[in-house]
């Protein structure tokens, strides 16, 4: 993670934000990639993990009462950003 802070010196307002930088290499259709061995396991785990974000997305966007951070570590590290 990248945390930024600013300040407008004509105001003397601060901002602050946040840049998540995440590799997601290997989120590709398995049948296609021919990944075997670690390569399978850990594109396996990718994919389970931009389910989980498309859950915990999906959920925001219903405002649904729960939402499902826990279900991955990807979603649980953006739980603040996402929501």
């Amino acid at each position: 993670s990248v945390f930024v802070e600013g300040n407008n010196l004509t105001n003397g307002v601060k901002t602050y934000g946040k840049l998540h930088l995440i590799d997601l290499a290997g989120s590709e259709r398995l049948a296609r990639s021919g990944a075997q061995g670690q390569q399978l396991k850990e594109a396996q785990n990718i994919n389970k993990s931009l389910s989980a974000l498309g859950d915990c997305i999906q959920s925001l966007v219903a405002k649904s009462k729960h939402i499902p951070f826990r279900n991955s570590k990807l979603t649980f590290f953006l739980q603040d950003s996402l929501g």
